[in-house]
């Protein structure tokens, strides 16, 4: 069925109502003035203009896939009332349901029963890829390369919208600092302005010109400051002043607002004392007004309704209430907004005029995406059959993984390995063709990735000497149930033991299981888990020559191994092509380049560790003050993280010039250049991640001891030498102070270098 009709039919009658609908302003102050309305803007008034209160409301209401669509309708319960609101015009959104031909059949289902025959977005979660698997997001944060991250997610997007999605919950831009939380996995680490330019590129890769039938509407989550959870548990109470809040937690977002993100999550969490879903002062205040952000807010799934428990609520209704007049525009699988809002409008405690702002602004997404043309434009068996698991997109994902492995160790370079070595490959993870496609892992096909041991057998061109040691769970990993770790099943060790004892080095690979990291997965002790060190001790008794490849959603804690493990390869869940990518690291066909975004801690005790912290009046007790203990340390370990954010080697090595300025003061309104050398000193063709840091001395409020501001990935062959320079301009030399950006006047330390400790350094003021 093709929606012009539609359009063309109401738009003599909506004319009038529309432009008198948009003339008068709401409650809420984000509705555009009518110099600044977007056509599709103009187009959603058009179509509100024509709705009844019940349809408006219907629009706010997102259900989660609930029947077998391509089946007979429900008989009865839950899913018939579902099914009925539908059909009534009751329903804007539905998410889980995925494939052509059951987001076709939903769909017919509204826009050929419904009054306005107005068309559902169809949303699902498509973190790191749909079908074929990139790094999940952590880990491709690590290859910094920002063109790369933005063609992943047009990949992830392509596919995804081939099988009938036009709406991804993704990218997670949370700035995460604390290992525990298991959704770290999801972000692109623990600094802002990285995670500000990787929520750019990747909303740019989602979306493309949403126009596209090959793109999708992103979403930027969670909105706001869902990764300070205390103590890394999932779901729990947040505490965050101003200064961290508009310093630290809010630039990806405003990133991702000001890239054109089409929707915004809100979350599970609160925020001293409110509830995020409930926070009108993010919502409305920042969001929707201080940024004049015009795309719509999402719950996340129930968090309305749990208002109740967060004690804020005294029922679903209640919930309701809250929730909309914050600024909540879609209720994710909460039904408080359909079975309450129209009963709240009635009794006076919700202004309709909310609810229209709400609905517009999902009307306009609708507009934008091309639905209300043709509901169905996501709807071609012949391109989804064509577009997923293509061969494209695997060599796109492995390229991927290539770039996002770290090099964390490499004493006396053990690595790249030789072929003609004699090779042992042992671990529970070695052969696991499943747990490198990572968790949040869309439509993939279960274990479809290249493994470890198939990798190195296709670069040596014979079959290893395999031995999986010990079993990493107990029965089957899960998405949904507790993973169960084994921790009693010591039968392999013994045979991996005898196994190493015959070759020239192990190549051993530890880690996670997939469903380790992600949501709910927090751990308050972030070693490798189950009987592992302990297979790696025995192993490493017999033959100390190891390389150690960690597969994992999160940094650990590897104290003992970075002490005793002579090689050492961060590969993280690498997605489809993990295995291919890690046999090539391995064995030098490519030269690692990737940086580590989350400092890795030296014990679990230290977190939250990250880089950017701040000096406090006692930072450290030097010349006569040596060995007392009133300073800011901890007795029982080092205070600084095991490896740091920023750091990773290569197979190459690099040495940077010193540093030159354009000028040693500028205006505060006023650009400096920060320029130098970086030569690659040995005979290995390599690339490097130069950084540039920056650290203002004198301030309102205090600073951190170091932000990023600037990266640049460069390739140099054997002996280059290349020129390099950053441009600090104003939104890199200032901060918030109370909400305010203010660029203040002073003396600043600024660093160039290879990761975030090992920096050169210079000095200029602004006044």
């Amino acid at each position: 069925m093709n929606h012009k009709f539609i359009i063309g039919a109401l738009a003599t009658v909506a004319l009038t109502l529309s432009i008198f609908s948009c003339e008068q302003k709401t409650q809420d102050t984000t509705s555009p003035t009518p110099s600044s309305i977007s056509e599709s803007t103009r187009k959603a008034d058009s179509v509100l203009a024509l709705m009844t209160l019940q349809e408006k409301v219907g629009q706010l209401n997102q259900y989660n896939g609930f029947w077998d669509v391509t089946g007979p309708t429900p008989a009865g319960g839950d899913e018939k009332k579902k099914y009925e609101d539908i059909k009534n015009g009751r329903v804007g959104s539905m998410l889980n349901v995925t494939s052509v031909e059951r987001v076709r059949a939903a769909q017919k289902v509204a826009v050929e029963n419904s009054r306005l025959k107005i068309p559902m977005v169809f949303g699902f979660d498509v973190i790191h890829g749909y079908q074929t698997m990139m790094p999940i997001p952590l880990a491709e944060s690590c290859s910094w390369n920002l063109a790369l991250m933005e063609q992943s997610a047009a990949v992830a997007a392509d596919e995804a919208s081939a099988a009938g999605i036009n709406w991804t919950f993704a990218p997670m831009v949370d700035v995460g600092r604390d290992a525990r939380w298991g959704r770290v996995m999801e972000g692109a680490g623990e600094d802002p302005y990285l995670g500000a330019r990787a929520a750019e590129a990747r909303i740019k890769g989602f979306q493309g010109e949403l126009e596209s039938e090959k793109t999708v509407a992103a979403c930027a989550k969670h909105f706001a400051g869902y990764a300070f959870a205390e103590s890394g548990r999932e779901y729990n109470t947040t505490e965050i002043g101003l200064n961290t809040l508009h310093n630290i937690v809010l630039p990806p977002f405003k990133a991702a607002a000001k890239t054109g993100c089409a929707t915004f999550m809100n979350g599970f969490h609160e925020i001293s004392g409110t509830p995020v879903t409930a926070s009108r002062f993010l919502q409305r205040d920042i969001l929707k007004g201080e940024w004049g952000y015009e795309g719509m807010i999402v719950s996340d799934w129930g968090s309305i309704n749990e208002l109740r428990k967060h004690g804020i609520a005294k029922d679903s209704a209640h919930a309701a209430e809250i929730a909309l007049n914050a600024g909540s525009d879609m209720d994710m699988e909460g039904h408080c907004y359909v079975n309450y809002l129209e009963q709240l409008v009635e009794s006076g405690k919700v202004d309709e005029k909310l609810i229209d702002d709400a609905a517009r602004r999902i009307l306009k997404l609708k507009f934008e995406l091309g639905l209300f043309e043709d509901p169905y434009k996501y709807c071609s068996e012949e391109r989804e059959k064509e577009t997923l698991g293509s061969e494209k997109h695997l060599d796109i994902a492995t390229q991927a993984a290539r770039e996002s492995i770290v090099l964390l160790k490499n004493e006396s370079n053990t690595l790249p390995l030789k072929k003609e070595q004699s090779i042992a490959v042992i671990g529970p993870l070695a052969a696991d063709k499943d747990s490198p496609l990572g968790s949040w892992r869309g439509k993939v096909i279960p274990n479809s990735a290249v493994s470890v041991v198939e990798g190195i057998d296709n670069i040596t061109g014979k079959t290893s000497s395999y031995s999986q040691g010990c079993k990493l769970v107990e029965g089957e990993h899960s998405f949904i149930y507790e993973v169960k770790i084994n921790e009693t099943d010591k039968t392999g060790i013994k045979e991996a033991v005898s196994l190493a004892k015959t070759k020239d080095v192990v190549v051993m690979v530890l880690g996670e299981d997939c469903f380790q990291s992600g949501e709910g997965r927090s751990r308050t002790e972030i070693g490798l888990p189950g009987l592992q060190l302990e297979l790696l001790k025995a192993v490493q008794k017999v033959n100390p020559n190891i390389v150690l490849v960690l597969m994992n959603g999160r940094p650990l804690t590897l104290s003992w191994e970075a002490e005793n493990i002579p090689a050492i390869v961060e590969a993280w869940h690498l997605g489809s092509g993990s295995g291919t990518a890690i046999a090539e690291v391995l064995f030098g066909a490519y030269n690692p380049s990737g940086k580590l975004t989350m400092s890795f801690p030296r014990n679990v005790g230290q977190c939250p560790v990250y880089y950017n912290i701040k000096n406090t009046g006692r930072p450290s007790a030097v010349g006569h003050d040596a060995g007392l203990v009133f300073h800011s340390h901890f007795i029982d370990s080092e205070k600084e993280a095991l490896f740091p954010f920023g750091f990773g080697l290569s197979y190459s090595t690099f040495e940077y010039g010193d540093i030159s300025l354009s000028a040693k003061t500028i205006k505060s309104d006023g650009t400096i250049t920060i320029s130098t050398t970086v030569t690659n000193t040995s005979e290995v063709a390599g690339e490097e991640v130069a950084q540039l840091y920056i650290r203002d001395l004198v301030s309102t409020k205090t600073r951190p001891i170091k932000e990023l501001k600037g990266f640049e990935k460069i390739k140099l062959e054997a002996g280059e030498s290349q020129s390099i320079s950053f441009d600090l301009t104003p939104s890199e030399l200032g901060y918030y102070v109370d909400g305010k950006f203010v660029v203040e006047p002073g003396d600043f330390e600024v660093f160039v270098g290879t990761n975030s400790v090992d920096l050169k350094k210079s000095t200029f003021s602004v006044n």
